[in-house]
Parts: structure tokens; sequence; C-alpha cells
């Protein structure tokens, strides 16, 4: 709910402050306004987990050494549908959209395509990497795993990230059916978000440093970890993405990479593997319209909303009326851009 004392930033306003705070903190132009563009959309839509909540971390892993803000990609045509990227120690957002052109005229030609980025850091939700493809069209699909924060279902140590999967899908007459989900019980920024609030987590969420059961998110970051959703089920797609995304890629597994040496490090190092489809090529002329049928009748059956359609919800409002910040962040955000 929006408060009286909140601020609304026009998309575009969001977008210009937090590019100042990137260009501050070492990140090449180019760099920095892809990287605030994917942060003000998030904010935008509802994402907070992932929208401005993120930026002091962003800072602390540039000014860290981790990350490195002005890094240039390396796009590989490795074969007739097969691109790969080598993020050279950056951001993934910026590697994805070198290589975006390549992989476009891929699937165009052939009907099928898929992209495996490396070395790359990701810090950020996962639709807004395969939206834009829907929007084109196409359908997309994408993984990136993370840092080790999730115990295997019936294990005692932490070996995947919360690593998620995002699909995006055209839909006649309405937004693209897009979802991006943690393979874990619940995302790590949520429960990031949570400890600061001071609020518990429902059961089931995760364990503490001894491994038992918890729902204080302050023991699952200290030493404890999350639990896989669906136990055995969500651990084999957590393990899933770790093979496409880092085993496939050339990246690391989340439990691989070592940020020891450089306080203040958050974004994990790793990898993310797309594969994108021209549904024309399955020989239906009305693909977009079967979506669409499909959705149709899921909410008929009495869902009360499909994945994605809330965000759109959000967005709509925040295009209209500007989107919401406490004035607390916005001073926040701005003393970051004046640092």
């Amino acid at each position: 709910m929006t408060k009286a004392t909140d601020i609304h930033l026009s998309h575009a306003d969001l977008v210009a402050l937090l590019q100042k705070i990137f260009a501050k903190n070492g990140v090449s132009e180019n760099n920095a306004k892809i990287l605030a563009e994917n942060c003000a959309s998030c904010e935008r839509d509802g994402s907070l987990s992932h929208g401005i909540f993120r930026m002091a971390g962003y800072v602390s892993s540039l000014n860290s050494g981790w990350v490195d803000g002005k890094a240039v990609p390396e796009v590989e045509d490795v074969g007739p549908a097969f691109v790969r990227v080598d993020a050279k120690g950056g951001f993934t957002q910026p590697a994805m959209l070198a290589a975006r052109p390549l992989l476009i005229e891929k699937v165009k030609q052939n009907g099928v395509a898929v992209l495996a980025i490396r070395r790359s850091h990701h810090f950020s939700a996962l639709w807004p990497d395969v939206e834009p493809f829907a929007d084109e069209g196409f359908v997309a699909l994408s993984v990136v795993n993370s840092m080790a924060c999730v115990v295997p279902h019936g294990g005692k140590k932490a070996v995947f990230g919360t690593n998620p999967v995002a699909f995006a899908s055209p839909r006649a007459g309405a937004a693209p059916f897009v979802f991006d989900q943690a393979s874990s019980a619940i995302a790590h920024g949520d429960v990031q978000i949570a400890a600061r609030a001071g609020h518990d987590l429902k059961p089931g969420m995760g364990v503490d440093r001894d491994g038992q059961p918890t729902n204080d998110p302050k023991a699952i970051l200290d030493g404890g970890a999350l639990l896989p959703f669906g136990g055995h089920k969500g651990n084999s797609i957590a393990l899933m993405v770790e093979i496409l995304s880092a085993a496939l890629t050339g990246g690391y597994f989340s439990g691989e990479f070592d940020w020891s040496g450089h306080k203040g490090a958050q974004t994990p190092f790793t990898g993310q593997f797309f594969i994108v489809i021209d549904p024309a090529r399955g020989g239906n002329d009305v693909f977009a319209e079967r979506v669409a049928g499909i959705c149709d009748l899921v909410l008929e059956a009495g869902q009360e909303r499909l994945p994605g359609d809330r965000r759109h919800v959000t967005r709509a409002k925040a295009e209209k009326d500007g989107i919401p910040l406490s004035t607390e962040n916005y001073e926040k955000l701005k003393a970051l851009a004046n640092a």
C-alpha cells in the first residue's frame, strides 16, 4: 500500500538516478544504463526483493573488486543454433544483450537456439531476461545458478543456489505469460527482507546452522540454509539448473567460487543458460491463441490469477502514478548517487 509519505518517480527518473549510482561506482556508461533499466523495472513491477533493495549490494560488490563493471563481454558463434558468451567477470545482463542479435538471428534461421553465458554475475530477477523475447513472439526459458545457500533434500550442507527458472510465452489478447520462480522454498532476497523487517517465515523454508528447521530468517542467514521447494522435486530442478547454468556453460557451480578475499561481495559468480524458440516452426499458426486458451481455462477453474499478472497491474499503476519509494529509501539512493 502506498503511504502518504512516499514519493513517486517516473521509470525514466529512477533509471537516471540508478544509472548515476552505477557510474559513480566504476560501471561503464553502457553497462550502467542496462543495469539501471533492469533494477528500475523490477522496482516498478513490484519485484521489490530485486529492485532498489539490491543497490547497496551492487555497490559493495563493485567496490570490493569482486565484479568488473566495465567488462566487455565476448560473444562466440559456436554452432548453427549455439551461442556462447564470456562475460569476463562482469554482469550477466550486458553479456546477454551483447549476444541477443546473433541469438535471434539463429532462432529465425533454425527455429530454436541456445545461449550459454559464463563468468557472469547475476543479481536480479530472472523474468526481465525472458519477457522481451515473448514480446517479440518467441518462447524463452532461462535458468541461472547462484551462491550455495540451499541444502539438498535430506542433506546437511548447502550445495545449490536458489537456482531460479524463468519462462515466457506470447499470449493472444494479453501480456505474455511469464513466470520466474526459485527452486528453493523462498527466494534469498525475500529472506533478507524478512530479516530486515523482523518477520518470521512460514514453516518449511529453511534450517539453522545446526540443520534444525527454523522460521527465523536471521537464523537462516547466519550459517543456516534454505530448503528446496517440494522436497526431492525441487531438489531435482535445482540440480538441473546447476548442470545447465554451470556444467554446460563453463561457469562456476554455486558452491565453487570463492569471494572470501573480497569483503562486501554479494553478487554470485556463476553462469546462465537460455533456450529461445520460434513457435511458428511448430506448425501451429494459432500458438498465441492456444496459450491464451489454456490460461483462460486455468482461471475459469478457479485459480485467482496467473503468474506475472500482478506485476502487470503494478506496472500499469506505476506508469500512471509513478514508482512509489519511501522518503528514507529515496534519500539513501541520492546519497549513493552523490557519494
